[in-house]
């Protein structure tokens, strides 16, 4: 492989205009926050039967998405894969991006947003969102470690060691994100050990799939150049994720199958529960999984780079899918208090919960994107994380010439 040389983008006027536009998201993503706490969360779709709702679909999608966006760093770094290695600048910028975007939304969403400072200084080393408060923080600070490493070259030495961490601390991450819904035995949707190792594999399906469209835009965007063989390789790599995803889904399921007390909840996901099991079945599992294995291994896609972007859109939107199923899916399926007897009351005991997301949950969410992208755009234009090029003349060590 050649040197690779790094440049900012340099991408005029549509560069502002890309500014303006992510700048109105996020100032309506603002305007639907004032408008939830001026006037009370009961404005929103949530109530005390569905207490996360569509903003939390949006913030663990971006927090779940950082860590596998960091992934094509640490392939680099870590298994020694040179290929990956003029990918990972861009690879630690999206994961702090990801994950900012992710963390806006769920304080933007806490309803009184001044009380994260009793949780930033008051531990309960027994919840895991004590824990997560370090892991995310944390994350930011070793990816940012980890670029600077990787961007000065007198500290390039270190890049690997610092890799190793950043590789530890992510999967520790994911698996505290995913240990949220394992540890929380009073929904029967949740209880499962098998929920931390799935978000892993998860965040290495979608955060591989937001990182190919950002790398394919920003390279458009700027007239670069984009080879085959770099796009080739995440084509597959993308595919090897989703067939994970599927393998860990379906353990789960069987695994909620053969235990007879989670029967109730698996006939609710996956037949009778209307729009979670639309939505698991078409959107999960058809459109999110099944599709973009066709587009990826099918011959007649092979090659096609609208293909792949598809196969990336289709693949992020099973993740909203799957995320909404679990979340909230998980919520409105009612609890089980007295096992094997049949409770009614008042106050919605043994009744499916019902929830619609409103306008405002979703552009708050929306408005989470924005500000990702936003992070991504503007530190792309004043420092060095793009390559100049990555034709196949420069990354392929068996092209000729």
């Amino acid at each position: 492989m050649k040197n690779i040389r790094y440049l900012e983008l340099n991408v005029g006027m549509s560069f502002y205009t890309a500014l303006a536009v992510l700048g109105a998201i996020i100032l309506m993503g603002l305007g639907s926050v004032y408008h939830m706490e001026h006037n009370g969360h009961w404005v929103t779709g949530m109530d005390n039967q569905i207490v996360w709702g569509m903003p939390h679909v949006f913030a663990i999608f971006l927090i779940v998405a950082a860590s596998g966006a960091l992934n094509v760093a640490s392939i680099g770094s870590v298994f020694g894969k040179k290929m990956y290695k003029p990918l990972a600048r861009l690879s630690g910028l999206l994961a702090i991006a990801l994950l900012a975007g992710g963390l806006a939304v769920l304080v933007l969403d806490l309803g009184r947003p001044d009380r994260l400072i009793v949780a930033m200084t008051h531990f309960n080393f027994k919840s895991i969102f004590t824990w997560n408060i370090f892991l995310y923080t944390g994350f930011m600070g070793i990816v940012g470690v980890y670029l600077w490493m990787m961007m000065d070259r007198q500290m390039n030495k270190f890049s690997t060691p610092v890799g190793f961490l950043a590789f530890g601390w992510r999967l520790i991450l994911t698996t505290g994100t995913g240990s949220i819904f394992g540890f929380l035995v009073a929904r029967q949707a949740y209880d499962a050990a098998i929920m931390a190792p799935m978000f892993v594999v998860m965040s290495f399906s979608f955060g591989l799939a937001a990182y190919i469209l950002v790398l394919m835009g920003l390279f458009a965007w700027d007239k670069r150049e984009l080879g085959d063989y770099v796009l080739n390789r995440l084509r597959k790599l993308l595919g090897i994720f989703i067939a994970g995803v599927l393998y860990f889904v379906l353990v789960y399921h069987l695994t909620n199958l053969y235990a007879t007390e989670h029967h109730g909840v698996e006939a609710f996901i996956l037949r009778d529960g209307g729009v979670f099991t639309n939505l698991f079945w078409w959107v999960q599992i058809l459109i999110g999984s099944l599709v973009p294995l066709a587009l990826i291994y099918a011959p007649m896609f092979q090659g096609k780079r609208c293909s792949l972007i598809l196969a990336s859109v289709l693949v992020i939107l099973g993740g909203f899918a799957q995320l909404y199923v679990i979340l909230i899916g998980g919520q409105a399926y009612p609890l089980q208090l007295f096992p094997g007897y049949a409770v009614t009351s008042s106050f919605a005991d043994g009744i499916v919960n019902g929830y619609s997301p409103t306008f405002h949950e979703v552009m708050l969410g929306i408005a989470g994107i924005a500000i990702s992208l936003l992070l991504v755009t503007f530190a792309s234009r004043v420092l060095r994380f793009l390559p100049e090029s990555l034709a196949d003349s420069v990354v392929d060590p068996h092209a000729k010439g």
